[in-house]
Order: structure tokens, then C-alpha cells, then sequence
């Protein structure tokens, strides 16, 4: 028995039948072919599958389809604009990628933080961050990244740090 979800995907309504056991994750990849979404664990571990639900990051992996019914998701995709968004130009300046598995996951983790905090501490990105797993970095890196990216956003008065970029349709 299939039910129907109604949603916003980064900034595009949707409305969609699903499999009431349906993962977000697979639901973003598979129906919306948003596969900037990764699957690495399945058991909400890695964070690789991190998207923001009603502009918190969740992994999606750990998220019925139908739990999502009636709110916001905003994917990497969303990021995508004329230019980079300033936490991909960040991660990409200051080497916070390696082989980039981790990084969708990572940057929306960053942009849920830097929404309510433009100038956090390394200790609060860390935090931030912690459930979502590097195999290739020392973190190093990816901390700079984001905080670096909040900097740019504060000055640039950037109050939405994420565009209603790509729907995926």
C-alpha cells in the first residue's frame, strides 16, 4: 500500500507516492534522482546522508519518507547556484575534501550550524560535526572550512545561507 507525501524539496513543492517504509534517503535518490545525497551506512552513523529537514540537519537515512511529509528537505543540490555557495568554496580552498564521500553530508551539517551561528568556535563545529564520519581527513581542515565559510556569510550579510537551487526535476 502506497501513501502519498506532499513536501518542499529544495524550494520545489512535490508530491509523490511512497512505500510507507521508504527511507528519505532512498527517496531523495532513487524518485528525485538527488544523488548528491550518499548512502554509507544505513544505521545513521556516518552522516554521509545528511540533508536539512525544516532547516535542521537530519540523517536521512534514519527518516521515513512519510515522516518528511508536509515539511522542508534541502539537499547538497540546494547549494548549486551561479557561483559556489560559500561553504563549497570553502571546503574546496582549504582542502576540507579528499575523496568527497563525506562531503555532501559534512556541508549540510556546516550550513545547519551556520544558520544559527555565522561565528562558531572550533569546539562548537566539532560538535556540530561529530556524527559525521572522514575516513580520509584530520578534520583539520574541514573545521577551518566551515569556519571560514561562516566569516564569509556573516560579512556578506548572507541571513539564508541556502538557495532554493536545484528541485531534481
Amino acid at each position: 500500500m502506497r501513501q502519498t507525501i506532499a513536501l518542499k524539496v529544495n524550494g520545489a513543492p512535490r508530491q509523490d507516492d511512497v512505500e510507507p517504509r521508504t527511507l528519505l534517503v532512498h527517496y531523495l535518490r532513487e524518485q528525485l534522482n538527488l544523488t548528491g545525497t550518499h548512502v554509507g551506512c544505513d544505521t545513521g552513523t556516518c552522516g554521509a546522508c545528511t540533508v536539512l529537514l525544516n532547516g535542521e540537519a537530519v540523517k536521512s537515512c534514519m527518516v521515513l519518507a512519510v515522516q518528511a511529509n508536509g515539511a522542508e528537505v534541502r539537499t547538497v543540490e540546494s547549494l548549486k547556484g551561479s557561483e559556489y555557495h560559500p561553504i563549497q568554496q570553502a571546503f574546496w580552498d582549504l582542502h576540507g575534501l579528499q575523496c568527497g564521500f563525506c562531503t555532501p553530508g559534512m556541508m549540510m551539517a556546516a550550513v545547519s550550524l551556520l544558520k544559527r551561528n555565522p561565528h562558531p568556535s572550533d569546539a562548537e563545529i566539532r560538535e556540530q560535526l561529530e556524527g559525521n564520519l572522514c575516513r580520509c581527513t584530520g578534520y583539520q581542515n574541514i573545521v577551518a572550512a566551515v569556519r571560514s565559510a561562516g566569516e564569509k556569510m556573516a560579512a556578506s550579510g548572507a541571513a539564508q545561507p541556502v538557495s532554493a537551487g536545484a528541485s531534481g526535476e
